[in-house]
């Protein structure tokens, strides 16, 4: 008789990610995958992570792997600090910030510093999956704000803070995921002015900013938050270097207000002490050996040829089947289903199809933490190479 544990209530809150199920399906030999959302291996700079990791060992071989201080090695908060400078962020100096395993135990973190059982979190609807599934572990209810194709509608917003009074705000201004939209520099400032407004803490996601195609995004709510008074005081910011460099470094980093940033660390010690010190010092190494802006160049210009492809090849194939905006950067193509010609329009009905024909997605539901819309789906035209988007994007037509 197998034992029946007592776990935690709090794992009733939240499902298994639906993508992580969805990769279970993509053994079918063959299979052309747009389904993924992580950076093509292929423009990981090998040589560079390795000169960098020989010089964190060569230079400094008992801080790199010793342990070190949970708010993270010093060197290398200093270059993220010069690295945020050179985008125009004022004021944050090295020890104002926080190196986190990936971006993704920042917002962790700011789940255990922030949440309370049934505390209202307001989200982008819709928004980074990983984001909903932690919130809810918390306890969060989380409210979906509107968006469209320049990022979330400030007006609708502040009609949702005045009648939910969040604990926070959590947005992906610029190329987000998984809608692949970037708030406009006018919208960044009125979001900016809300949060000093309402004394509403507001967290900025910002893990694809630099994979920008032509011309840059605007810059972070946090370089902006000091053109607008008082918006400092409210503002979260997470970074990363998982999609721009590699993510299997895990180095993520968080800058706030200094209060949460006291209780992050001390919750951050209860979890895993600090972030890998081998990892920290390559990275600082690797920032430091000054070969990033090549790097960023030679991804910015593969996924831009391959989101123009991607996007060429479903006007031409699915014509008004699906609508969707072109994204300036980063890694995702959001579409909806449009029903026409009766095609199919639902999203995860094509999904199955597709699968079927050789081709995978992510359907759009899972990224909606209330009110999904079923005709939506997420394409990632970061790790498939321009013949297999044009193979792929065929058998999506097929599966229609």
């Amino acid at each position: 008789m197998t034992a029946s544990l007592p776990f935690a209530s709090r794992l009733s809150k939240v499902e298994t990610s639906a993508i992580r199920e969805l990769f279970k399906l993509l053994g079918k030999p063959g299979i052309i995958s747009f389904a993924g959302g992580f950076p093509d291996a292929a423009m990981f700079d090998v040589d560079g992570i390795r000169e960098a990791a020989n010089a964190a060992l060569e230079q400094e071989p008992g801080a790199a792997l010793q342990y070190g201080a949970t708010e993270g090695y010093g060197p290398l908060r200093e270059q993220i600090a010069s690295m945020m400078a050179g985008k125009g962020v004022r004021g944050v100096q090295a020890n104002d910030l926080i190196v986190t395993t990936g971006s993704q135990q920042a917002l962790d973190l700011i789940g255990k510093t922030m949440i309370s059982p049934g505390d209202k979190v307001i989200v982008e609807g819709p928004t980074f999956l990983a984001t909903i599934q932690c919130f809810r572990l918390y306890g969060a209810e989380l409210i979906s704000a509107p968006v469209d194709g320049e990022g979330v509608q400030p007006d609708a917003l502040e009609d949702l803070i005045r009648e939910h009074q969040p604990k926070l705000v959590y947005l992906i201004p610029t190329f987000g995921n998984p809608t692949g939209a970037t708030l406009t520099l006018e919208r960044r400032k009125r979001v900016l002015a809300l949060a000093a407004k309402y004394q509403t803490l507001f967290v900025e996601d910002d893990p694809y900013g630099d994979l920008y195609f032509d011309a840059p995004p605007p810059p972070s709510m946090l370089a902006l938050s000091s053109e607008v008074d008082g918006s400092r005081d409210w503002l979260v910011h997470c970074g990363s270097l998982s999609k721009v460099l590699s993510p299997g470094l895990r180095v993520g980093w968080l800058v706030g207000p200094k209060s949460l940033m006291a209780n992050a660390v001390m919750c951050k010690q209860f979890s895993d002490a600090h972030t890998s010190t081998f990892a920290q010092a390559t990275a600082a190494q690797y920032l430091h050996s000054g070969r990033m802006p090549d790097t960023l160049a030679k991804v910015r210009k593969v996924y831009a040829e391959r989101a123009r492809t991607m996007c060429d090849a479903l006007e031409r194939e699915l014509g008004t089947a699906l609508s969707f905006v072109r994204p300036g950067g980063g890694l995702f193509v959001w579409g909806r289903l449009t029903g026409q010609g009766g095609k199919v329009a639902d999203g995860n009905e094509f999904a199955k199809r597709a699968i079927e024909q050789g081709v995978a997605f992510v359907p759009g539901t899972p990224f909606f933490a209330a009110d999904a819309d079923k005709a939506t789906l997420r394409l990632s035209f970061a790790t498939a190479d321009l013949q297999r988007i044009e193979e792929g994007v065929q058998k999506l037509a097929r599966a229609l």
